[in-house]
């Protein structure tokens, strides 16, 4: 009997192996990708600076031997990731300022956000939090007990939003206690979640997840980060319309990054395979201005004058809102 193939075996373990498998070095992930290191624009200093750390499901989604895939672009460490930007910081949206004691992020009126793990399965180039100081942040269970408690004792609160880092690298236990205590608020209506894993680790999307999630009693909200259509394979697809008819709303957000996804033509693509699959287009943001992500930007009128192309060509349900987080506003800004 022939052995299977590595890539069969690997896409046949558990959420939790296919992560331990993830790729965490330049020269892995130019040896997988047929690309000579030396000829890419690729940063060691950026590499310690933030990690690469890209699963193989999201990998096996790029053009082998294409030094400007778009999706190669998210996740390499480069050189531009050490130049000075003007009006560049740590804190970009406003998260410190909006932290409570008990660890939550209390910014919008009858939201709060909690920081549920400092962990992700992908290290995007991009992420606005790339330099949070998570340590400070995400919950123990101590914090988590007074987390919840300060949401039983804010009857304004109707909507929880859990984020990170990524929520769903939560074992089942830990997410399924947490859901538990919140399904238990009365005047809590919707449970929010903020999670990569659909897109990047599918295999996260099992039966026990989905059963946790519907068997709240809540409205769960999934908000799942997509920029680009070919991040969406088979696997990615199926884990969507999994969640998708098990009544469970799936939205996405995408970010607007140069060199990835700044024209009509993939933006477009990307609304279409997202409703495909079951998900409907949300949000689409402007950049925000972390450190070390200044070279993504693409300018507010240069994005405006995108989004009208967008807006000629497809359905108004398939058309992103544009938006902009903006420290202290009180609502994400819309971009006209």
């Amino acid at each position: 009997m022939s052995e299977i193939p590595a890539e069969i075996r690997h896409y046949q373990k558990n959420w939790q192996q296919q992560l331990a498998e993830a790729i965490g070095s330049l020269e892995e992930l130019c040896a997988y990708l047929d690309l000579p290191m030396d000829q890419l624009p690729v940063s060691v200093a950026a590499a310690k600076d933030f990690p690469l750390r890209v699963p193989l499901n999201f990998a096996d989604c790029m053009e082998k031997g294409n030094p400007n895939d778009p999706l190669l672009r998210q996740i390499l460490p480069v050189r531009d990731e050490l130049t000075f930007y003007p009006n560049y910081s740590d804190d970009p949206v406003g998260d410190l300022q909006a932290a409570t004691e008990s660890g939550v992020l209390h910014k919008y009126h009858g939201r709060m956000l909690m920081i549920n793990t400092g962990s992700c399965a992908i290290h995007c180039r991009y992420c606005f939090r790339r330099n949070f100081p998570y340590g400070d942040f995400q919950l123990s269970k101590q914090r988590e007990f007074a987390a919840v408690q300060s949401i039983r004792e804010d009857s304004s609160i109707t909507e929880v939003i859990l984020s990170g880092g990524d929520p769903l690298l939560l074992n089942d236990a830990r997410l399924g206690s947490l859901i538990r205590e919140l399904s238990a608020v009365g005047h809590l209506r919707r449970i929010r979640i903020h999670s990569r894993l659909p897109v990047v680790l599918p295999s996260r999307i099992t039966e026990k997840l989905v059963g946790l999630l519907v068997e709240s009693g809540k409205q769960i909200i999934l908000v799942i980060h997509c920029n680009h259509a070919r991040e969406i394979n088979d696997r990615v697809a199926a884990a969507c319309r999994i969640l998708n008819g098990s009544g469970i709303t799936v939205l996405n957000q995408s970010v607007l990054l140069k060199g990835v996804n700044d024209s009509a033509d993939a933006l477009c693509e990307l609304s279409e395979r997202l409703f495909g699959v079951g998900v409907i287009p949300y949000y689409l943001h402007l950049l925000d201005k972390a450190r070390g992500t200044g070279h993504f930007e693409v300018s507010r009128t240069e994005a405006l004058a995108i989004l009208r192309q967008v807006q000629n060509r497809l359905p108004g349900y398939l058309v992103p809102r544009l938006v902009q987080e903006q420290a202290g506003a009180p609502a994400k800004q819309h971009v006209y």
